[in-house]
């Protein structure tokens, strides 16, 4: 799919963020305090990215979440942009940039995936 398709399809800030790697300012997103259950999907493409079971409180101000669901659903790259060396998380169907992931997280896994809420959609319902 090329960038004029994404432009026609996403929001301006969906298209600065999923598409230009953009990030929303901190506490600022609709997912930051959410606590309802369903999967979280990319705002781009649909894929089923992470679960509110995997999301917790970390105070970046942005969703965090422990664990992308299995499967390639969600792939880390190399960011050396900025002057820093974090990794980026993206979409692994279309690509979108959903933020960075941390190896500081207080769960189990170690992780947070600190995620901008433009780059999902919540889809009410159990978990899966």
């Amino acid at each position: 799919m090329d960038e004029e398709f994404w432009k026609k399809k996403l929001s301006e800030e969906e298209y600065r963020v999923l598409r230009q790697k953009g990030t929303e300012a901190p506490f600022t997103g609709r997912y930051v305090s959410t606590h309802d259950q369903g999967v979280y999907r990319c705002a781009g493409c649909g894929e089923e990215l992470f679960t509110s079971e995997s999301k917790f409180d970390s105070g970046c101000g942005w969703p965090s979440f422990d664990a992308a669901l299995p499967g390639g659903k969600v792939v880390e790259e190399a960011d050396r942009s900025h002057g820093m060396v974090r990794t980026e998380i993206t979409c692994g169907k279309c690509g979108g940039h959903l933020g960075h992931v941390f190896d500081d997280g207080p769960t189990p896994t170690g992780l947070r995936y600190c995620v901008n809420s433009v780059s999902v959609k919540l889809e009410p319902g159990d978990e899966k």
